[in-house]
């Protein structure tokens, strides 16, 4: 099959001046006080033309004469901030041979820093002739009209000495929000910020990070994406955000300044007043596929300007797209101009945005390098050495979609992971599902299964119950069957196995029986997640109570499913989350560096680290650890045997807790064992109770009490002077 190059059908014009030959670095448009610099990568262009358009939309071509090192670049004098552009790349249009050069398609700059105006749909966002998707047949139509463009900027912002927070990964508590839903139904936000930046930075929702005690939000997809086209056709939108179309752009609708630009200067004063207040900010991050889809999709930037060199072809038919991702395509991070794509735009987000780590989404596609999860891929090789990267937090989510993809506990240090694991095993437990407590132990202690044999440390295990993709906290104890119908896919979509259990009725409930039991079960799975080992990540909403009505994949949902109900508070949850945060954060004992070693403590007169209890006092025998009908475990945390120190280098000392979970139905009765581990107990939180704290002080002594069914206590050790 021939290849076929679409003629140019407008030639370029220069009306504003001649374009100068520039410089190939840095990619990106850059004003320089006079004019600008265009520089964009393709190795296999045999032609790129810059197009800048004036306010009312018409466009003037300029040819760039000049290659270097694969990169195309020109300076034009008198262009400056607020320039919206794009380009048109002119090649063979010949999909078996991987080349989809278009110049009727306008192409997004990779490297642009804003982005104004939205994906319309229509036939000629796609880059093949009607339904000639595999033959040397593109489309003709110009697609300007109807796709996004880059603007140039330049924003001096007066960051004041604001620089990234570094909070220790021990005293992190994490916070995932939706920029957008969060404030999008906040009364106290004023109407014209909700779902923005600037609502995000808002002191009214500042304060109830502050109060939640939070240390971190994680930022749901903030790069610039767009819609798919099946959502589109459906009229939908993607609410996620997880289809990424400029790595270097601040998603413009998130901006109450519009889109020329101005949604920079006010990402950059959220972040500066979030660390302010004390609070990271993390972003998640899509660097394994991008918004263009599969062959069948958009042409809208890289597929465009080198389509073979940005992306994994299919070795077998090169029309085709190698997807890890289930998105359509997969980033080729093997390839040297798009690792340094990656690395370009996280240094950009740390260095000129100041945010405080990443959480990389579907990692393991980042990690492959010829089909294998590689821990030694270049990927990981480049982030480990680079000076700026390797010092923020970064999170994996160690999993993709492809064979052999589910990493959990395979990467390499500095790395952190999202613990599916954890999730699976806690929801089991909380569930009813027999099995056992000996997986618990582990994760309730930093999974020292997963992260101890490379040298990493508890923290690098992200520990979490629920997060933006599946039910809500609220949901989980209400639904065992996902109501996905409103996403248009007849329920299909979502995971259908949540590990859950409805407390014996589909949905909600007036049974006050039923409604106290699914509060209680609620509190036992936050109070598991904020006593474990290792990093506990909290889904904004779950603290107060949000639901999805059933909807475990609402990613297509921008509206009331979505947003927080600011309006429906369970004010007793707040409260309850809050008090366990402050205890966590107050406990070094439950938040420890360094993984426990089960050894006794010198001077103790006979107590360790880290002890088991079964229900009748005796420590867990082989037999308990294998039994998978024991539903009861005590977990004794001595805090004087931390194994870190301060930043004085003192030993860190503290209280000592026993941690009694019992996730059977019935009351049992538990003997707290007594001297040297303790002469009595403090219960300081119960899940019996709906803020958790007991109605008064109450000390209990060594012996057997009487633990409710589906109960968590968290006792303080008391001895005697």
């Amino acid at each position: 099959m021939t290849s076929h190059t679409v003629p140019d059908r407008r030639p370029p014009d220069r009306p504003a001046g001649v374009l100068l030959p520039g410089t190939p670095a840095p990619l990106g448009a850059h004003w320089d006080g006079s004019g600008t610099n265009f520089a964009v990568w393709s190795a296999g262009a045999q032609a790129v033309d810059l197009c800048l358009f004036d306010p009312d939309g018409t466009e003037h071509r300029h040819r760039m004469e000049e290659t270097t090192h694969q990169v195309w670049h020109g300076r034009l004098g008198g262009v400056g901030p607020g320039q919206r552009y794009g380009y048109r790349v002119h090649g063979p249009y010949d999909p078996q041979n991987g080349q989809r050069y278009n110049p009727a398609k306008l192409l997004l700059d990779p490297y642009t820093r804003a982005v104004d105006g939205g994906l319309a749909l229509h036939p000629s966002l796609f880059g093949y002739s009607d339904s000639a998707v595999d033959t040397p047949l593109a489309d003709p139509h110009d697609s300007a009209p109807y796709v996004p463009r880059g603007v140039v900027v330049h924003d001096p912002f007066p960051w004041d000495g604001d620089r990234p927070r570094h909070t220790s990964w021990s005293d992190t508590v994490i916070y995932e929000v939706h920029v957008k839903g969060a404030t999008a139904r906040h009364p106290d936000v004023p109407p014209a910020l909700r779902g923005t930046y600037a609502g995000l930075a808002h002191p009214a929702f500042v304060a109830h990070l502050q109060a939640l005690g939070v240390t971190a939000v994680e930022l749901l997809p903030v790069h610039h994406f767009v819609s798919e086209p099946h959502l589109l056709r459906r009229g939908l939108t993607n609410y996620w955000g997880y289809n990424t179309l400029g790595y270097f752009a601040p998603h413009a609708g998130y901006s109450s300044a519009g889109s020329g630009g101005g949604q920079v200067t006010e990402f950059k004063t959220m972040v500066k007043e979030l660390h302010a207040a004390g609070i990271e900010v993390i972003l998640d991050v899509v660097y394994n596929h991008t918004a263009e889809g599969d062959h069948t999709g958009p042409t809208l930037s890289l597929k465009g300007i080198d389509n073979g060199g940005y992306y994994r072809l299919d070795g077998g038919n090169r029309a085709r797209y190698t997807d890890y991702t289930g998105c359509g395509n997969t980033l080729d991070v093997r390839r040297p101009a798009v690792l340094a794509l990656l690395m370009d735009s996280l240094r950009y987000w740390v260095t000129e945005m100041h945010v405080d780590g990443f959480r990389f989404d579907l990692a393991s596609a980042l990690a492959r390098s010829m089909h294998d999860v590689d821990r030694l891929s270049a990927f990981f090789d480049v982030v480990h050495q680079d000076p700026v990267v390797s010092q923020v937090k970064l999170i994996a989510e160690p999993w993709d979609v492809g064979e052999g993809g589910y990493q959990v506990g395979n990467f390499p240090p500095p790395w952190t992971e999202w613990n599916g694991k954890y999730r699976d095993t806690v929801r089991d437990v909380w569930a009813g599902a027999h099995v056992g407590v000996r997986d618990l132990a582990y994760r309730l202690t930093g999974s020292s299964d997963l992260y101890r044999s490379d040298g990493r440390r508890p923290f690098a295990s992200i520990n979490f119950v629920t997060a933006h993709d599946g039910f809500t906290l609220t949901d989980l104890v209400t639904y065992e069957h996902k109501r996905n119908e409103a996403n248009g896919e007849e329920n299909r979509d979502g995971e259908s196995h949540n590990r859950n259990w409805n407390c014996g009725v589909e949905g909600p409930s007036d049974d006050p029986e039923v409604r106290a039991l699914r509060a209680r079960q609620v509190r036992n799975l936050v109070t598991t997640l904020l006593v474990s080992t290792g990093v506990p990540m909290l889904t904004a909403g779950d603290e107060l109570g949000r639901t999805q009505l059933g909807n475990n994949n609402a990613y297509c949902q921008d509206n009331e499913i979505s947003w927080i109900d600011w309006d429906a508070v369970d004010e007793d949850l707040f409260a309850f989350v809050a008090r366990l945060v402050r205890l966590r954060r107050s406990a070094p004992v439950l938040r420890q560096e360094a993984f426990f070693e089960g050894h006794e403590i010198a001077g103790s007169g006979g107590t360790r680290d880290l002890a088991w209890f079964a229900p009748d006092g005796g420590q867990l025998t082989t037999a308990d650890w294998f039994d998978t009908g024991l539903q009861t475990l005590g977990m004794y945390l001595d805090g004087r045997g931390i194994r870190h120190r301060d930043e004085h280098g003192h030993p860190v000392v503290d209280d000592c807790y026993l941690v009694q979970l019992h996730a059977g139905p019935e009351p049992v009765t538990v003997q707290l064992p007594g001297p040297p581990w303790a002469d009595g107990y403090e219960l300081v939180v119960s899940t019996e109770y709906p803020t958790g704290a007991p109605p008064r002080i109450t000390v209990l002594a060594p012996g057997p009490v009487d633990l409710p069914g589906r109960t968590v206590w968290v006792l303080r050790v008391v001895r005697r002077p």
